[in-house]
């Protein structure tokens, strides 16, 4: 059994601490949403943070925050941080409540690694293929984030990434459920992260995925421009064996279904996913969908649901965040705190009646109907 213990998310909403549970919703007129940043050197010595990527800066505050939230009792504006934050004291951030003083593990889901510095090699090898700058050669590669995470923290355990496009995020909260289960740890930080730079942008959009003109991410659904909206986002959760103060919810279940058949293959997935894990289709009271502006990708979202979950309440919520392909992540931030806060905020589409008092959440993405992801959210 698996507990959501803290969250901590750099999006392109309102989601930094200190701000109501999305709302008022942020308005986006451009070709990608891009995150709301935090004040870095918050989080970061600002010497260090130079030769650091946005990418990777993203995720080592996404992740302290996440700490912090968990109730990791760190110091000095909530990170126990000494000499410019740098050094943290006991080796460890001096946690409290969750009972333990580091993560007994860290793992990262992300689609892309870091694009930015991808394209800063391409580039300078492009111009002149000599004195190349082995910063962002070193910093490309996709386990860095997890790693850079394990260093500010000091943190000598368990460290992992996964890679695997629209599975990313969900093949690390596997991993992280298996770590518990077996009692390999008891508090996982798990995240995923992504970026969009304009260069990534053009080259999909040849594919036809993304839109070809700025909209507004709040007329999404409104919109007559095919394509997807792109996005980005960080987001980690501390993934505990046992409930504290600061639970959000129960993370239940995770479940992959790769290049199914047809739409009712994967409805009866969604049934037999249900079914092992206590549930039939009429428990589930909401469902977040992956419709993304993408006709064909959202044709797939509501035959889907449509047959397998008739009854249960629909959200959309990616003209909040874009599509990306970790983009799970923000989905489960707005699943844990509707289950703690009882209530969705107004910014989300409700296609149907909400339920007043949800208890059992239902997350279903998919890429091009080739991978379908389900993450079960449970009070």
């Amino acid at each position: 059994m698996a507990f959501i213990n803290g969250i901590g998310i750099i999006s392109p909403q309102n989601t930094l601490p200190g701000s109501d549970f999305l709302m008022p919703a942020v308005e986006h007129t451009a070709d990608f949403l891009k995150s709301i940043e935090p004040v870095f050197k918050s989080y970061i010595d600002p010497i260090a943070s130079r030769r650091l990527s946005r990418l990777i800066k993203m995720g080592i505050s996404s992740a302290k925050m996440c700490m912090q939230d968990a109730g990791y009792g760190m110091q000095d504006a909530g990170y126990g941080m000494q000499d410019a934050g740098c050094r943290m004291q006991d080796a460890g951030y001096g946690m409290q409540d969750a009972g333990c003083r580091m993560p007994d593990a860290i793992i990262t889901g992300t689609g892309l690694g870091s694009v930015e510095d991808t394209e800063k090699i391409l580039g300078e090898l492009t111009i002149e293929e000599k004195c190349l700058n082995p910063t962002p050669f070193i910093q490309s590669t996709y386990n860095t984030i997890s790693s850079q995470i394990a260093i500010h923290l000091k943190c000598h355990q368990y460290n992992s990434t996964y890679v695997h496009r629209c599975f990313s995020f969900e093949s690390g909260l596997i991993d992280a459920m298996l770590q518990l289960q077996d009692g390999s740890a008891t508090h996982v930080l798990a995240g995923g992260i992504d970026e969009m730079t304009p260069n990534h942008l053009k080259i999909i959009r040849r594919l036809g995925l993304w839109k070809n003109e700025a909209i507004c991410n709040l007329d999404l659904w409104e919109s007559l421009i095919p394509g997807a909206l792109a996005g980005e986002g960080s987001a980690y959760f501390m993934i505990s064996g046992k409930e504290s103060n600061s639970t959000y919810a129960r993370l239940q279940a995770v479940g992959t279904l790769y290049r199914p058949g047809s739409t009712d293959e994967t409805a009866a997935f969604i049934t037999r996913f249900l079914l092992s894990n206590g549930l039939s289709p009429l428990d589930v009271d909401l469902v977040l969908m992956g419709n993304n502006g993408l006709s064909a990708h959202d044709e797939v979202c509501n035959e889907v649901i449509g047959k397998a979950l008739p009854g249960a309440c629909r959200v959309l919520y990616k003209h909040l965040c874009g599509e990306y392909h970790t983009v799970s992540g923000f989905a489960m931030y707005i699943a844990a705190n509707i289950i703690k806060r009882q209530t969705i905020p107004a910014s989300l589409r409700v296609m149907t009646s909400a339920p007043k008092n949800p208890r059992n959440i239902l997350i279903h993405n998919h890429f091009m109907n080739i991978d379908h992801a389900f993450i079960l959210i449970r009070k």
